[in-house]
């Protein structure tokens, strides 16, 4: 049998390697039209910025490699520019020796991945422009920045490749500009953990323009709805789209966004024909939607997933929950599942509970705190996502979500999982546990809450009592408008000082505190409601709000 991959990096070498350890006879052949076959896709912007050194280092493996541990063919600077089904024989152009020649195949695995959106404005000869999808243009960056000394950068797009790409322009010197359409970066989060993304970013000498649309690129200039602000190097990060041309032109059924469709064995509408990564349609693990999920993860299982079933083992592939991480300067941010937006989008109802814990136990030094944000189903209490920003330990406690999620726990049962501990790694009451108190809390009665949200309509009332609870000294230094301040170690003396007829709505610094007061307040006869998230995520936001920068702010010109 000859197996004709089109396409390497996670889900195409993952495939080849699978097929291989399953079957030593198979005649494998991959198809790369890039002149890398398999190479550390998430480390690219890394190499810009020098934290990787050397170009090599992105490599993961080689033709010749694969050739000598494997026998898999590799032939790189080949594209495949046409599939017919119906011979099955793929066209392929010999990119170096500019020949253009068919090869025939029994099976065929599509791979070829995402490619960038290029919005218009930034079709055009500016060697300035830049997208990064390869090594070549890893390379291209990194040389362009090495030899043009640019003194400003302007990145489009507040996604993963574009936050990663500032950080490291940055570190270089270059003063980074980030232009955002929406009102925060990093679609997998919400707007609350974003703040506190924003505030590392604006920390580090980069200005972020939220809501800004670009009209054009211009002589050196990004030109938007407010102004033009000047840039030596511009890097187009707006998104990638289903590189799925190849299949659309062989008449292969396409889904979600234009994406492969594929079954749950990653076959196509061919019979012969798989298709596996970026490019193809899937099943969101958590909502039973289709999605196209744009990960290395997936990638890797769905590679592997196709190699077993032609070669006989029935794998199958249940979805993708969209499990990310991303390091921002020494911050981490971290989530799974459906963020409030994905939520309110396809009607479900929903609850959650934001904490801010510490990474480790408060007595052992060097703990940092941390915001873990968890959505659940009203009704069934079922995980829907989580979310969380901090320093040590974030991706651990989202990986133990994802985990929950991926095995039906109710979010309230995150209370019963036994994880690890000691002092330098965790608290006896792990922050996932800790989610889990709150969410039983919730569950039983226990506890009622209110948001960031509700802040702004509460104020307005006169029918309610707004309390923070934390020392007057906390109080002074930093607090919410119209909250009147009893330390908690004075309520239960000083509770004649609120009205018993009136709602309560108490704010701490990270929200045990007011929990604490409710629990006082409602045994004494009082209807008391927790904030989600503190005074930490209050503050957060409104300082969000007042620091974000308006266009002339950024150095754009009128």
């Amino acid at each position: 049998m000859k197996i004709v991959i089109v396409g390497g990096v996670a889900g195409g070498a993952t495939a080849a390697a699978r097929l291989r350890r399953l079957d030593e006879n198979v005649e494998i052949v991959i198809f790369e039209r890039s002149g890398y076959v398999s190479y550390a896709n998430c480390g690219l912007p890394y190499y810009i910025g020098g934290e990787i050194e050397r170009s090599e280092d992105l490599f993961l493996q080689t033709p010749e490699g694969f050739w000598s541990r494997f026998r898999i063919n590799v032939k790189t600077l080949h594209e495949v520019k046409a599939i017919n089904p119906a011979k099955k024989t793929v066209t392929v152009e010999d990119k170096t020796n500019q020949i253009v020649f068919e090869e025939s195949f029994d099976k065929l695995i599509l791979s070829p991945g995402a490619k960038p959106v290029i919005p218009d404005f930034s079709v055009n000869s500016d060697d300035r422009i830049f997208t990064l999808r390869t090594v070549e243009d890893t390379i291209d960056i990194h040389k362009y920045a090495t030899e043009n000394t640019p003194e400003t950068a302007v990145i489009i797009g507040g996604g993963f490749i574009g936050l990663e790409i500032a950080e490291n322009l940055s570190v270089l010197g270059i003063k980074v500009s980030i232009i955002q359409r929406g009102n925060h970066v990093l679609n997998t989060i919400d707007q609350d953990i974003a703040s506190f993304v924003h505030s590392k970013i604006k920390s580090k000498g980069i200005d972020i323009l939220l809501e800004t649309d670009v009209k054009g690129i211009e002589n050196g200039y990004v030109i938007c709805n407010c102004g033009k602000i000047k840039a030596d190097i511009i890097i187009v990060a707006t998104g990638v789209a289903p590189e799925s041309e190849l299949a659309k032109n062989a008449g292969l059924k396409l889904g979600f966004k234009n994406a492969v469709w594929v079954d749950e064995h990653m076959r196509t509408s061919d019979e012969n024909i798989y298709a596996v990564g970026d490019a193809v349609e899937v099943k969101n693990f958590v909502s039973g939607e289709k999605a196209n999920i744009t990960l290395a993860g997936p990638a890797n299982k769905q590679g592997r997933i196709a190699a077993d079933n032609i070669c006989g083992i029935k794998s199958t592939y249940k979805g993708a929950q969209g499990a990310s991480v991303i390091k921002i300067f020494d911050m981490t941010v971290a989530s799974t599942g459906m963020n409030e937006t994905m939520l309110k989008y396809h009607g479900v109802e929903y609850e959650k509970v934001i904490l801010s814990p510490l990474s480790h136990a408060g007595y052992y030094p060097g703990a940092t705190v941390m915001t873990l944000k968890v959505l659940f189903e009203k009704d069934t209490f079922k995980i829907l996502g989580a979310q969380c920003v901090g320093y040590e330990g974030v991706e651990k406690r989202i990986d133990v979500i994802a985990t929950a999620i991926y095995s039906g726990l109710g979010a309230d049962e995150l209370k019963d999982l036994e994880l690890t501990y000691a002092p330098p790694y965790s608290s006896a009451k792990d922050p996932v546990n800790m989610a889990g108190f709150i969410i039983d809390n919730i569950k039983s009665g226990t506890m009622k809450q209110f948001y960031y949200d509700d802040i702004e309509s509460l104020r307005a009332r006169n029918d309610i009592t707004l309390l923070d609870t934390r020392t007057v000294y906390e109080y002074s230094r930093g607090h919410a408008d119209g909250f009147l301040n009893i330390p908690l170690d004075s309520l239960r003396e000083r509770m004649s000082e609120l009205d018993k007829s009136k709602p309560v709505y108490v704010m701490c610094q990270s929200g045990l505190r007011s929990y604490l007061a409710t629990r006082i307040l409602v045994q004494n006869g009082f209807d008391a409601y927790n904030f989600a998230g503190g005074y930490r995520l209050y503050s957060s936001m409104y300082s969000d709000k007042l620091t974000s920068k308006k266009a002339y702010e950024c150095g754009m010109e009128k």
